[in-house]
């Protein structure tokens, strides 16, 4: 099975058209012995004069995740590739040969490269097909194709469809030092997470503390409570239980360093 992204031959050029002029290097470059100091020579001309094929066809996967200049990377790997395996003699022209080897070079760049977690490959080429099914099945109908439309277009179960649109889950996941936005508005992705709760860590004092509380005396519970709760100061305090400014921090002193002994030492 393969994805509806393979740029036709006559989307890039024909042998006939603008790349005419390099068909006698290429039956020049097959002849040449491999020691040959003019074969580099011509390599490097075939090379450089099918670069924009090359370019084409990672345009083509642009938009899917990957810098388009690791794209051209991987594809210009393909059509050097393309170049030093094609053998005139058997009678096929270049491009019908390496159209074909570059767009493979570049699907294998996504398959064992895009995903964030191992995926068997089979899955892999799976997500792959659905997705190109999906994007036509999306135009044709205007709508989000359902799984089981999708099944019926490939002809495979719709177990399978489910199968290969959940192992798009681990393709790609972001780092969270991913650039979000531009100019003044810029963030990292980690920027707009947010961070752990500090209150979680007091969670396992706070309930050792309840009970030690609960066997306090109401007027030690009632000061506490106004000074850690309220926020009300010593004064304030003293005013309301009834008490001396300085009765209200000697009960705080005791009071704290009661229940700090009890909790460090609870037995």
């Amino acid at each position: 099975m393969t994805p509806s992204v393979t740029p036709s031959v006559s989307s890039v050029g024909t042998e006939h058209g603008e790349y005419a002029h390099l068909v006698p290097l290429q039956h020049r470059y097959a002849e040449l012995a491999p020691d040959d100091p003019e074969r580099q020579r011509l390599r490097e001309q075939l090379i450089s004069g099918y670069l924009p094929v090359a370019e084409h066809i990672a345009r083509r996967f642009a938009g899917r995740g990957e810098p388009l200049d690791d794209l051209v990377q991987v594809a210009t790997v393909g059509l050097i590739n393309a170049v030093d395996r094609f053998e005139p003699d058997r009678g096929s022209d270049f491009f019908s040969f390496a159209v074909p080897t570059i767009t493979g070079e570049v699907r294998r760049y996504f398959r064992d490269h895009g995903w964030s977690t191992r995926v068997p490959r089979r899955l892999k080429d799976l997500h792959i097909v659905i997705r190109g099914t999906l994007a036509e099945l999306s135009q044709q109908l205007g709508r989000a194709p359902r799984p089981s439309e999708i099944a019926d277009r490939l002809g495979i179960p719709i177990s399978e469809v489910i199968e290969g649109l959940q192992a798009g889950e681990a393709y790609r996941s972001s780092s969270l030092d991913e650039m979000l936005g531009s100019g003044e508005g810029k963030a990292t992705l980690g920027e707009f997470l947010g961070a752990l709760d500090g209150e979680l860590a007091l969670i396992d004092d706070r309930e050792a503390l309840r009970p030690l509380l609960a066997e306090l005396a109401p007027r030690e519970r009632t000061i506490l409570a106004l000074r850690f709760f309220r926020q009300l100061t010593q004064t304030q305090i003293a005013e309301q239980v009834g008490i001396s400014q300085m009765h209200v921090s000697r009960v705080l002193r005791q009071t704290l360093t009661s229940l700090q002994e009890r909790i460090a030492h609870p037995d």
